[in-house]
């Protein structure tokens, strides 16, 4: 029986790794829980040395290009990289060490139309096996919407079991946000970790809100396994004091 994995994440912004209030980010600044003295490389290595496959590096707005290519030289093929991915940087992504590449605002327009023709190019450039679609969202009414541009603006996408079927085909996985709670270490939004949880299609890899083991068991009973999730600010790797490390290589372990 499939169990939920701890993946790990580095979210980069003005080149530090960080923690923050993920709602928070705007040309204004951002509400930062986090900043950490140690470099990029040194969680790369680190999270390659336990092989945690699957995480991710996040380029959290400008100015983090540098520091993401130093995490993902020091561990070749072990993360995935997003933050400003379109068609013509992918590629140059990939050869710089991501085992995938993550996008989102790319595939919208201003005003948060989906752009199909921009997926089918990504597709194209390199390959439904090297892409994961980011569908980080926040609560609209009673449902999800995503949303774009350092999760400040609403596309017109709504995620549902629909919207991961009719895009399963032109991706590895999704990696999903809970925006509204994402660095807040106030609890995963429940009712969206029960949606995702009845997606079979695919590997989903959910972020936001997470405490510790607690939230992991939610997690792998809501989706029966099939939901994989990340720890940020509750971790104490992050500063956090919500579960440790290597409880979570433990968890991982079965």
């Amino acid at each position: 029986m499939a169990i939920t994995k701890f993946r790990p994440c580095i979210d980069l912004h003005e080149g530090k790794v960080k923690q923050i209030v993920g709602g928070s980010l705007s040309d204004d600044g951002v509400v930062e829980n986090f900043v950490s003295e140690k470099s990029p490389s040194w969680y790369a290595e680190k999270f390659g040395e336990d092989d945690l496959r699957g995480g991710h590096v996040i380029q959290l707005g400008p100015g983090n290009d540098a520091a993401a290519r130093e995490a993902l030289a020091a561990w070749p093929g072990g993360l995935q990289i997003g933050g400003g991915i379109t068609r013509e940087n992918a590629a140059e992504w990939l050869e710089a060490g991501a085992s995938e590449v993550i996008v989102t605002s790319w595939l919208f327009d201003a005003e948060g139309n989906f752009l199909e023709e921009r997926l089918a190019a990504l597709v194209s450039e390199v390959g439904v096996e090297k892409l994961v679609l980011d569908l980080s969202c926040r609560q609209v009414g009673e449902g999800w919407m995503v949303a774009m541009d350092r999760w400040q603006r609403m596309t017109e996408m709504a995620v549902t079991l629909d919207t991961l079927a009719d895009l399963a085909k032109c991706c590895v996985e999704f990696l999903v946000h809970a925006a509204d709670v994402e660095g807040q270490c106030a609890g995963v939004d429940v009712p969206l970790v029960n949606l995702l949880g009845q997606w079979k299609g695919g590997k989903i890899t959910y972020a936001g809100g997470v405490r510790g083991l607690g939230d992991l068991e939610l997690i792998n009973e809501a989706s029966g396994g099939r939901l994989d999730a990340t720890v940020g600010s509750a971790l104490d790797l992050f500063g956090g004091s919500g579960v440790s490390y290597k409880e979570l290589i433990k968890w991982n372990q079965g």
